[in-house]
């Protein structure tokens, strides 16, 4: 999937005869969808299908309920289950200064201060309850949970492809062999 493009949404199931259908939220903010007349519809091994312009959008407590243009059927809605709804990255959420996306952040070199390079982020575990974990993927030995919060990582720069942080006292030596 191109890096450009942003997963928002899971079609996890259908709603009345017409065709609606109900998304699971896989934003921080589920009302970013409020404002959403166009996406992507990806299949469910995330390969773009086509553009779909969304009439109507509904939030319940932990689902959206949307109605595409093009889909008036409940059978067709149906077979939608299990895709993804997505924004191109000229849609997606403006950012503050500071914050990233966790797309953006995958892949990138991890180095400490005091170690050097540890590895490279492999994914960002948000819980939603304190602060987002780094898993730091090492060649060789256990990956890193690192939590991401400014007194431990102080510079990321996306365009070279680096997050440099200091490592809280003793945490490197719970992820050693042997120790």
């Amino acid at each position: 999937m191109s890096p450009d493009i942003f997963i928002i949404g899971k079609i996890v199931g259908v709603h009345g005869v017409r065709g609606e259908i109900k998304v699971q939220p896989l934003t921080d903010d589920p009302n970013r969808f409020s404002a959403l007349d166009h996406a992507l519809l990806l299949s469910p091994s995330e390969k773009m299908i086509r553009d779909i312009s969304i009439s109507r959008i509904r939030l319940t407590d932990s689902l959206l309920i949307l109605s595409i243009n093009s889909l008036t059927d409940r059978d067709e809605a149906k077979k939608l289950i299990n895709h993804y709804i997505a924004v191109e990255r000229s849609n997606a959420v403006k950012l503050p200064e500071g914050r990233y996306f966790i797309k953006d952040l995958i892949g990138i070199q991890v180095i400490d201060d005091e170690r050097g390079i540890l590895g490279r982020i492999s994914d960002i575990i948000s819980n939603g309850v304190g602060a987002d974990i780094i898993v730091i993927t090492r060649s060789g030995n256990k990956d890193i949970l690192v939590p991401y919060l400014k007194s431990v990582v102080y510079d990321v720069d996306i365009p070279d492809g680096i997050m440099r942080l200091r490592l809280p006292d003793g945490l490197f030596e719970i992820y050693q062999d042997g120790v």
